[in-house]
């Protein structure tokens, strides 16, 4: 995948020279024009280096000091980061946890190594082992889990801006989250494309799901080119809107929300540091993740996140499954039973839906069997 684009200037970096007042002299005019080079050489470094004070939002370094600060009326540009460990809990495993990741369960691929089954050069030769994992792990088989609802929640209350997913699985769209609150790193299966650089025919999602469910290779209609779900494989560029989005979301971002990402993948990773200084951020993981360089933690440089040690001001982390940690924050907001009641309802209308689906194919089938063959003309 790419490389991360150069950093946007932060209003720090912006030299702004203020007009001198008059003086008396010409040795207060030098004074005043050493004043304003010091300062914009203190706001440089200090944006730079990360050196320097920055703004405390929080009370408190953990959970509740989170939530009391979304219930200031302060906090109205959330940003949601997540990946695979919000799907879990729907039955998608996630891609590297020990011996029930997706990486440690691809033996039965013959693959060279795992990573190849999302590398753009080896499934263009190799294409059988990508789509037969595709169907295991098809959109439509799975329900959003508790996660993907508060982020339905935050949205419903106005409070979130954009939610960057690193996940193709489309549990967002389901969960009720538009094209518009939405960047997907790395892609979709919402549509597909032809790969020939000549052709880039579009393919809709029942268009791709009916041929992975009849075992064929999807190729394209037009120039029997093979047909690729729109998802970003290793060797591919990410969406030019994950670039564009993020030099206008970040800076306006007043509170990040990190949930289920080992932030390992670059340039997705490098997110966390596009925020203000002052901007709280919060994980929800199994486990720590992002943590800046313990060096240059103790020098403070970077925006790498920093929950333990003595300069940590703004970084939470919930260690749980990101349900539980949802479930938490969602208490100490007064929105739990709500909460539970938007997921008990969505999955009962899911569950309908299904059902209606199966019981019309079987509709279907029954009657195509019924009509007899006509009978051949003799000649």
């Amino acid at each position: 995948m790419s490389e991360a684009s150069e950093l946007p200037k932060s209003k720090e970096e912006e030299e702004v020279t203020p007009e001198p007042e008059e003086q008396s002299d010409d040795s207060s005019e030098d004074e005043a024009a050493g004043d304003t080079d010091m300062d914009f050489l203190r706001n440089l470094f200090s944006s730079n280096l990360g050196l320097g004070s920055a703004d405390k939002v929080l009370d408190e370094l953990t959970l509740n000091g989170v939530a009391q600060y979304m219930k200031s009326g302060k906090c109205k540009n959330i940003i949601c980061m997540v990946g695979a460990g919000i799907s879990t809990s729907a039955g998608i495993p996630d891609f590297r946890s020990p011996g029930t990741g997706l990486y440690a369960n691809l033996q039965k691929y013959n693959l060279p190594y795992p990573e190849a089954i999302f590398q753009i050069d080896y499934f263009k030769k190799h294409p059988e082992p990508f789509f037969a994992l595709a169907k295991e792990l098809y959109p439509g088989q799975f329900k959003p889990t508790i996660c993907h609802y508060f982020m339905k929640m935050l949205k419903d209350k106005g409070l979130l801006r954009r939610c960057y997913t690193q996940n193709i699985d489309t549990l967002e769209r389901v969960a009720g989250l538009e094209g518009e609150d939405l960047i997907e790193a790395h892609g979709t299966f919402y549509t597909s494309h032809c790969v020939s650089f000549c052709c880039r025919k579009e393919y809709n999602l029942d268009w791709m799901k009916e041929k992975i469910f009849s075992d064929d290779i999807p190729r394209c209609d037009k120039c029997s080119s093979l047909v690729k779900p729109d998802i970003v494989f290793f060797g591919e560029n990410l969406p030019v809107r994950f670039f564009t989005s993020m030099k206008m979301d970040f800076p306006r971002c007043d509170l990040l929300i990190i949930m289920g990402t080992s932030l390992q993948v670059q340039p997705f990773a490098n997110l966390v540091s596009r925020v203000s200084k002052s901007c709280p951020r919060l994980l929800i993981n199994m486990e720590k993740a992002g943590q800046a360089d313990p060096l240059f933690g103790l020098l403070g440089f970077g925006g790498g996140m920093d929950f333990d040690s003595d300069k940590a001001y703004r970084d939470v982390a919930q260690i749980s499954t990101c349900d539980d940690g949802c479930l938490a924050l969602a208490d100490l907001l007064g929105w739990k039973a709500e909460l539970e009641e938007l997921v008990k309802q969505e999955h009962a209308r899911i569950d309908s839906q299904d059902k209606e689906a199966k019981a019309s194919e079987a509709t279907a089938k029954a009657s195509s069997a019924s009509v007899a063959p006509e009978p051949k003309k003799k000649e």
